[in-house]
């Protein structure tokens, strides 16, 4: 389990949307500090945080931003991208951004972070993934967030043993604005990041945030027709 009163939080994406609301409820909480960070931190409008201006896909923007949070605790790697439309049909620079951003990006803040959360004396790190982890959508988006989900099992073993626990969230669609032309119904962002964050303090090695996600994970047991009806046709 892992402490949030007190703790020194770095947030990315947290000027909007999810990282927005998880920002608030970290200090509901009694979080000590919280780096909230975004391309451009004039976005982050809570009156207590810190904020720092971030690139995830840049190797120097994640160094620079990792100097001046040399007392971080808990990471939690939340900006995301959702830029190409089909494996087909788009831009591979599009492709890419989608890769370069949900993939690349989270390894390389928690490769900068996983150093300073254990100097630290431990810690924790929290990845948003999503129910399109488990469920293709014939988007970029998917194939990075599944990548993300392997990801993430990978570094909680490698994490382990130096004090870091590391948690997936798991989520469908959530009210913001990556979604705002999405017809269907969507989760609360507020409820979102109290199921985070409940999921940091109790050690949970996943969060699943809505009966959408929960479903779909339940059927990756089952044989492709059931997550794929097309295929049955």
């Amino acid at each position: 389990m892992t402490a949030i009163k007190g703790a020194t939080v770095f947030v990315t994406g947290g000027g909007r949307g999810i990282g927005k609301e998880l920002v608030e409820e970290l200090y509901a909480r009694g979080a000590g500090k919280v780096y909230a960070t975004a391309r451009d931190p004039r976005t982050v409008a809570h009156p207590h945080a810190v904020p720092l201006a971030l690139e995830v896909t840049d190797p120097a923007s994640v160094a620079a931003a990792a100097e001046q949070a040399q007392d971080v605790t808990i990471l939690i790697n939340n900006a995301g991208a959702s830029v190409g439309a089909s494996y087909l049909d788009s831009a591979m620079e599009d492709v890419r951004r989608d890769l370069e951003t949900n993939f690349y990006g989270p390894l390389l803040v928690t490769r900068a972070f996983a150093p300073i959360i254990e100097r630290n004396g431990g810690g924790h790190i929290l990845n948003v993934h999503s129910a399109l982890s488990w469920l293709a959508d014939g988007t970029p988006y998917s194939a990075s967030k599944a990548a993300l989900w392997s990801q993430t099992n990978s570094l909680r073993l490698e994490l382990q043993p130096r004090g870091i626990a590391v948690t997936g969230l798991h989520v469908a669609y959530v009210d913001t604005g990556m979604t705002s032309a999405v017809d269907a119904p969507k989760a609360d962002p507020r409820e979102v990041a109290v199921a985070a964050l409940d999921g940091i303090a109790a050690g949970a090695h996943e969060v699943l945030a809505d009966d959408t996600t929960r479903r779909v994970k339940l059927q990756l047991a089952a044989d492709l027709e059931v997550m794929y009806a097309q295929l049955a046709q």
